[in-house]
């Protein structure tokens, strides 16, 4: 019989599914929570140092949203312009 090497394949992958699989919600019972982690900053930033960094976002994702904006207006035209203008 030729398979072709398919039915090995497939033997292969039945093997391989055939393995112990630690259930997630063992894994979530056996988690133990560290008490002695804390999260904890050097340097701190002035409300001066904020305002830049906000301003500097919101300048980039205007930015984004505009070249996003242009880019779509773009594609849109020559789409319609595809559909309704050219024959096929």
């Amino acid at each position: 019989m030729g398979f072709g090497g398919s039915a090995a394949a497939m033997i292969t992958s039945l093997k391989n599914n055939k393995r112990t699989r630690v259930s997630t919600f063992k894994k979530m019972k056996d988690f133990k929570e560290g008490k002695n982690i804390q999260v904890s900053f050097s340097k701190k930033s002035t409300p001066a140092q904020l305002k830049r960094i906000r301003e500097k976002l919101q300048s980039e994702n205007r930015k984004r949203l505009r070249r996003f904006a242009i880019i779509s207006t773009c594609l849109l035209i020559i789409v319609i312009y595809v559909i309704g203008f050219v024959e096929f």
